[in-house]
């Protein structure tokens, strides 16, 4: 870890969900404290991976379908590492007007994204922070590119389950939604607390003890954090046999039980 480099002023001893996300999906930004947190998963549980991939194909889904429907502005909110495909990605293969806006806290993910995901009035990598809503919208380099007034897809992947119920998860969600249109959508996915297999919940324990977040919650506290939208079938479910327009589809794997996905429409 010591050869190891990164911007001024990070702390690559502490590990990093985005980067334990990355390794999982096989990506290169990560570093040793990352890489031990998410080996110690992967020897409970190897096929680990695959939640991680399920989270992609319910983002690709959810962003796929909203583009169709005529969205044409997306913000994606937590938005990690860059991977091989990305919302922009997506949303420009089914409406070609679409832009994007991405924000992340994390300074190597904002060094990452803004090198590989800005795109001239198409993309761009901005700094916010989850809690703070008002200022996520009302940043000028989001309203440039991103008109709040009118409808936006917002993504909330695998980001609402690092906010502990004292911080009111609900509440966080709510306040996002307060700074949209109607007729905007907000998608979500959420790990699932399934308490039906010994390893899962031994990697639980790592993953809560290594990176301090990581909650597991049920598919009824899930659709909870949707109050004041209207949800979309097929409701909260496994993120590979969910679809944005229902009905469900086949489980592609076991594992990808440990994530949820929900998407829901602002309608006033």
């Amino acid at each position: 870890m010591a050869d190891e480099q990164a911007p001024a002023g990070i702390d690559i001893t502490t590990p990093s969900f985005a980067r334990v996300y990355d390794y999982f999906l096989g990506g290169k930004d990560n570093f040793a404290s990352d890489r031990a947190v998410a080996d110690m998963v992967l020897q409970l549980v190897p096929e680990a991976p695959v939640v991680a991939q399920g989270n992609r194909i319910a983002i690709e889904r959810a962003v796929r379908w909203m583009a169709e429907q005529g969205i044409t502005q997306f913000v994606d909110i937590g938005s990690g590492l860059p991977t091989a495909s990305n919302v922009h990605q997506y949303a420009k293969d089914a409406n070609p007007d679409s832009k994007v806006v991405y924000i992340d806290n994390d300074p190597i993910v904002l060094a990452h994204g803004r090198a590989l995901l800005t795109e001239d009035g198409v993309a761009r990598f901005i700094q916010g922070d989850l809690y703070d809503a008002e200022k996520i919208f009302s940043d000028p380099l989001l309203t440039e590119l991103v008109d709040p007034s009118k409808p936006v897809g917002v993504i909330l992947a695998a980001i609402i389950h690092h906010v502990p119920d004292e911080n009111g998860p609900r509440d966080v969600v709510r306040r996002l939604q307060s700074h949209l249109a109607p007729g905007s959508f907000v998608m979500l996915t959420h790990l699932h607390d399934l308490q039906d297999d010994p390893r899962v919940e031994e990697a639980k324990k790592i993953l809560q003890s290594g990176l301090g977040g990581s909650i597991f919650r049920s598919k009824e506290q899930v659709l909870s954090f949707m109050d004041g939208l209207t949800v979309l079938d097929p409701g909260v479910d496994f993120t590979t046999s969910w679809r944005p327009d229902g009905p469900s589809g086949p489980l592609e794997h076991e594992l990808h039980k440990q994530m949820v996905a929900v998407l829901g429409r602002k309608d006033a």
